[in-house]
């Protein structure tokens, strides 16, 4: 009799185990996943302004749209916008609601501007960072200037100063733990925005922005196309332009939720279109929007090689002389110019490098950074840096001593300093 009972009171407490671990199982794959979508500024802060048109507007209409195409898509996840209307949010309060609804993934969509008569086009996606040349840290100072519309920003932001390039250090020592799953969602983002989009692909880009430097949880910011250059306003403000900018994003959103959801539990729910037709818009060669008259069959994804065979040999040449010469100057620094972050490695050879050669590379927090041309001459690599404007805009210089990245205003003092 108490064997039966023994036995009895065990086999209750197997089903109430195998009961139990059922019934957490289903609430893993029963919880939301949560996205936060912030529209850039709004109310009183109409963020940049084209010829007819304010940011604030075109990114509250990416912003909804992006929101309902996630809905649609995936019952399971659970949707929040810091604005859904014409309002101001403070820039904390925006990372506040992220951080309340404990949300797995946070995306702020911003539309681009340069000042003067400068035509710019194309899309970038950002990551927390601190900005590595000056023009990412503009891009960075004019989207945290949003805090100059609050009347309590220096007590709220403890004394930062958006246009102070020196309240930019608190980045340079910051370890972001979400910084490899935001790469990863913003290189996505890129990749759909060239290939589905048929945008510009202006990259992956770092930079200290205080919205994202608050978010705890991977985030990345999106600049949706320049409403400073009139074709690209027009884009960016059309009915199919940003319904094509909000499904590459929703496209890149799916992709990440997938593997997302296969890292945590080895299988996922989540459907990716990879057979689903997608409009794209036809562009002309400059990347302006096509006229009725243009064909829709040209897709200029990348900048043309602008290079010549013989200028490619020289550059070759060039750049072995440049190595010989640094054998005999190793307590010299040497300079180089950074044309491409990724966080992938890229194989010699892609058409990222639109044709040049004898491309360097260095891995830095978890990143392959590429550059191109090495000398201790400084001006050489300046000279070279001006050449290759026009196929690597955002490219800057950047300093080595016995083979260990260093200062490049203390590299430039100690080149003087040896000429």
């Amino acid at each position: 009799m108490m064997k039966s009972y023994k036995h009895y009171i065990l086999n209750i407490q197997f089903y109430l185990g195998l009961l139990l671990l059922l019934v957490i199982n289903n609430s893993i794959e029963a919880k939301d996943f949560i996205v936060v979508i912030d529209a850039g500024h709004g109310g009183h802060d109409p963020g940049a302004i084209g010829q007819f048109s304010k940011e604030k507007n075109i990114n509250l209409n990416v912003a909804l749209k992006l929101g309902k195409e996630i809905k649609a898509n995936c019952p399971d996840v659970k949707v929040i916008y810091t604005r859904d209307k014409d309002i101001f949010i403070p820039l904390d309060r925006r990372a506040e609601i992220a951080n309340d609804a404990k949300a797995d993934l946070f995306i702020s969509v911003h539309t681009n501007s340069v000042a003067g008569s400068k035509i710019a086009t194309g899309a970038s996606t950002w990551t927390l960072g601190l900005a590595k040349s000056e023009a990412n840290l503009a891009v960075a100072k004019r989207e945290n200037s949003v805090i100059l519309y609050e009347s309590d920003y220096k007590t709220r932001y403890a004394g930062f100063n958006p246009n102070s390039s020196e309240s930019y250090i608190i980045f340079e020592f910051m370890q972001d733990k979400y910084m490899s799953q935001s790469v990863n969602f913003a290189s996505q983002i890129q990749k759909e925005f060239r290939q589905t989009c048929r945008r510009a692909d202006r990259g992956v880009h770092q930079a200290g922005f205080l919205v994202l430097k608050a978010s705890a949880m991977p985030s990345v910011l999106v600049e949706l196309g320049f409403i400073s250059t009139p074709q690209e306003e027009e884009f960016l403000n059309s009915e199919s332009g940003s319904s094509s900018l909000a499904n590459g994003i929703l496209r890149a959103f799916l992709a990440y939720k997938r593997n997302h959801e296969i890292r945590l539990t080895g299988s996922s729910r989540t459907i990716l279109p990879e057979d689903a037709k997608t409009e794209t818009i036809p562009y002309t060669a400059d990347n302006s929007i096509a006229t009725s008259d243009s064909s829709s069959e040209k897709e200029p994804l990348q900048a043309p090689v602008l290079l010549k065979k013989e200028d490619v040999v020289e550059k070759k040449e060039e750049t072995q002389n440049k190595e010989a010469l640094e054998q005999t100057n190793k307590d010299k620094p040497v300079f180089k110019i950074q044309i491409l972050t990724s966080s992938s490695s890229i194989p010699t050879g892609d058409k990222r490098f639109k044709g040049l050669e004898n491309i360097g590379c260095y891995q830095e927090g978890g990143l392959f950074k590429y550059t191109y041309s090495a000398s201790t001459d400084y001006n050489l690599v300046l000279k070279t840096k001006r050449d290759i404007s026009s196929l690597f805009k955002d490219a800057f210089i950047i300093a080595f001593k016995n083979e260990q990245k260093m200062n490049i205003n203390e590299a430039i003092s100690e080149f003087k300093k040896g000429k």
